[in-house]
């Protein structure tokens, strides 16, 4: 009777390890379980993303308030047009708001970070925030310190 019991704790203690590494990898990932609620849509265009994806956080103040579903490339405008869904609550982004991508933690995840006007008039769904700050890229300021040294 010991024995058993001794197995069946091990095999306790074993399943919630594994419930532990799927709970931290679901948190790594960015992925939730829970339903986000209802969203608007709002879209922003960079001159580069970097290393943004879908489902990266949006936020503002370090609260999140979104996420980005989609990246794609405007054609006409030869940027990044990124689409963001903004929880339906935070109904208080004046027109004139700012948008730049942001790096985070030590594996560098990358997100938007929302900073509002001064406006009274707020976005609705499928407005635009033209004010946008691209994503730092290593690799050019890397390039642009190495260019200035040589051309002194």
């Amino acid at each position: 009777m010991r024995m058993r019991t001794v197995e069946i704790s091990v095999g306790a203690f074993m399943l919630a390890g594994i419930i532990a590494l799927v709970l931290l990898a679901l948190n790594v990932s960015g992925l939730n379980l829970a339903s986000q609620g209802d969203t608007y849509k709002v879209y922003a265009r960079f001159e580069n993303v970097g290393g943004l994806t879908p489902r990266s956080k949006v936020t503002m103040s370090g609260v999140q308030i979104g996420q980005v579903t989609a990246i794609h490339l405007d054609t006409e405008m030869l940027m990044a047009k990124v689409e963001l869904d903004i929880h339906k609550d935070v109904d208080y982004l004046s027109i004139d708001s700012s948008a730049q991508i942001l790096t985070a933690g030590l594996l560098g995840e990358q997100y938007i970070g929302i900073t509002v006007g001064a406006e009274d008039d707020v976005l609705a769904d499928g407005d635009v925030i033209e004010d946008t700050q691209s994503a730092l890229v290593l690799e050019e300021l890397v390039g642009k310190f190495l260019f200035n040294e040589v051309s002194e």
